[in-house]
């Protein structure tokens, strides 16, 4: 049974382990809620810095026009990482930027950068579950979701909700983990995955467990071209992908058309 299931008693996986699926979200709350004040940290940690150069690729296929009105939504970007670097692509008064996370604790942390952050003040956070968005029919120009996706229990259901809230013409972004095609690296990654992240983020945060599940949860993620299939059912069209760092993330795109 896959993460995408829904249903009444039904189970589904957190990482390796396997819960029952009305469980899942209470579990992945309590895990961004743990590591919230540092999860930034860990990210430039984690990966190097490079998390900044597939951030920055990411949001250039945004294109937030500087000429008229811009709605953007973020979800599962509790921190504003994404966020701020759309609103700042825009330019100005223009482009709006909604942050929609189910985690109260990332919400507060995302409220607290926007106040020293040039452009903060045109990204509004909101709470909002992924499979429920609280929002109208055709609300954005822009769906975008990073490193986020793979932690809602019924993928199926945020990308329904994602072409719902989209606006004709507009379009579908996620940036998140992927199967690395590389020979070798494949090898290295694997082993740093399961070794040294959650050590340092033990040090770091204090809950080596969280990112264990962070890293299970990766290797969970159906491969890009399944993914890319998932969207296509979910009614998005072009559905397309890029793999960046030898596979290590991929960024999926399609339109609501």
């Amino acid at each position: 049974m896959s993460q995408h299931e829904s249903g009444s008693g039904e189970e589904t996986h957190f990482g390796n382990a396997r819960v029952p699926l009305a469980e899942k979200q209470h579990l992945v709350n309590s895990v961004f809620g743990n590591v919230a004040a540092r999860y930034d940290l860990m990210n430039d940690l984690m990966s190097g810095g490079m998390h900044r150069l597939w951030k920055r690729t990411f949001v250039g296929m945004v294109r937030p026009s500087r000429h008229r009105p811009f709605k953007h939504l973020d979800v599962a970007g509790g921190t504003g990482d994404i966020a701020f670097r759309v609103a700042a692509a825009g330019g100005g008064p223009q482009t709006e930027v909604t942050v929609a996370d189910i985690s109260e604790e990332m919400l507060r942390i995302g409220e607290e950068r926007a106040a020293r952050t040039p452009g903060g003040e045109r990204v509004r956070f909101v709470t909002g579950n992924a499979e429920d968005l609280p929002f109208p029919d055709n609300s954005f120009d822009c769906y975008t979701i990073a490193f986020g996706i793979r932690n809602v229990p019924r993928i199926d259901r945020a990308l329904a909700e994602a072409r719902r809230v989209l606006k004709h013409g507009a379009r579908f972004l996620c940036l998140e983990f992927s199967d690395v095609d590389l020979p070798l690296l494949d090898r290295v990654y694997e082993a740093y995955s399961f070794t040294a992240i959650p050590a340092l983020g033990k040090v770091v945060t204090g809950d080596g467990d969280a990112y264990r599940y962070l890293v299970e949860s990766i290797r969970r993620f159906p491969h890009a071209d399944r993914f890319r299939d998932m969207i296509a059912a979910a009614g998005l069209q072009r559905a397309a992908y890029q793999r960046l760092s030898g596979g290590i993330v991929a960024i999926h795109s399609a339109w609501k058309l």
